[in-house]
């Protein structure tokens, strides 16, 4: 029996990619091969490659001016490429720190260029996103820099940076493909696949045509988006299988509505699990109600010493892993767009009844 699977990631995948991938696992559409077997140069891949290219463009609407990148590395490896390629030793360029993943990129960045801290909520343990009037942006900065959603503290902007003519960078890891954003609004966007996408070992990279070709020679050619460009992805070896599930997912998304139909279903699930929360006196949760996640949900429950209990009682109900970071605690529900509503029905069932016997 599958279970409902709250995972940060990888998370969930639509049970409906999981059972075609498995019908075309030794033979995808008669070419006697699995997708894994292929030559990431031969027709049969690179019309996988193609019509998912395809489709993601379709769900996210992305201008003919943008380039689409399909890499490995996951998201750290943006940390890097981000500032290689957009900035130099002299350049300053600015991020908005709300969270843990916020300040990974922070960290990397410092490797390369000058750092300003724009904003940061750190004061207020991540619980919230400063507003823009209190941030200190660099007039002439490379780009500025932010994390949409924080999966760790459960923090995500409803609205968009307004930076002028600085590219506005963004970590979307965690909530791409959960609603419809207009992609023209972004110098780049990037986010590892394990999350909204598919498997691990993929990452996804948007960008504006205008802003490839900047690196400086002396980065590693690996790291170069331009060279990623010239070679349509495929200056090395991509990961093939993670592409081709992605791809997957894109058809998936289409039948679901696209991604207007997709932020419904998220509307409404988040919107159940908070009630929960927050019509309990055993549940909570600490994040400013304006900047609550809809993908991750982090509780707490009245009794810290129950946290064991209750992760116990929801892997026996079929609800796993549950258990919040470690930086954190309590509980965390990263409801992505695979987990169905049934999930968080079942979910919100649960915590109603282990209120009731241990409240």
């Amino acid at each position: 029996m599958r279970v409902f699977n709250f995972s940060a990631g990888p998370a969930m995948i639509p049970e409906e990619v999981l059972l075609q991938a498995r019908e075309e696992m030794t033979d995808w559409r008669g070419s006697g091969m699995s997708v894994m077997e292929m030559s990431h140069r031969g027709k049969e891949f690179m019309s996988i490659a193609e019509e998912a290219e395809k489709d993601l463009r379709d769900l996210m609407s992305i201008p003919d001016n943008y380039k689409v990148l399909f890499l490995q590395g996951g998201a750290s490896t943006q940390f890097a490429m981000v500032p290689l390629n957009l900035a130099n030793k002299n350049s300053t360029i600015d991020y908005i720190n709300t969270g843990s993943w916020s300040k990974k990129a922070i960290s990397e960045a410092k490797r390369w260029c000058k750092v300003n801290v724009a904003a940061s909520s750190e004061s207020s343990n991540f619980t919230t996103i400063p507003a823009m009037d209190q941030w200190n942006l660099t007039k002439d900065a490379a780009f500025v820099h932010y994390t949409p959603n924080e999966t760790i503290g459960g923090v995500e902007f409803n609205w968009v940076p307004e930076v002028g003519d600085v590219p506005l960078v963004a970590d979307m890891s965690s909530n791409i493909l959960s609603r419809p954003i207009d992609v023209s609004q972004y110098g780049i966007i990037y986010a590892g696949a394990q999350k909204n996408i598919g498997p691990s070992g993929l990452t996804v990279a948007i960008i504006r045509e205008d802003l490839i070709g900047k690196a400086d020679s002396s980065i590693p050619v690996i790291m170069d988006y331009k060279i990623h460009m010239e070679a349509d992805s495929m200056y090395n070896t991509p990961p093939t299988y993670a592409w081709y599930i992605a791809g997957l997912v894109f058809k998936w998304l289409k039948d679901k509505g696209g991604l207007a139909g997709m932020a419904e279903i998220n509307r409404r699930k988040a919107e159940k699990l908070y009630a929960a929360i927050d019509d309990s006196d055993f549940y909570a949760n600490p994040v400013d109600v304006p900047c609550r996640s809809r993908m991750n949900v982090p509780f707490t429950l009245a009794d810290a010493e129950l946290d064991s209990v209750f992760l116990a009682g929801a892997k026996e109900a079929g609800l796993v892993t549950l258990k919040g970071h470690r930086s954190v605690g309590g509980m965390r529900a990263s409801i992505y767009n695979a987990m169905p509503e049934a999930g968080i029905e079942a979910l919100v069932q649960f915590m109603a009844e282990f209120e009731r016997t241990h409240g």
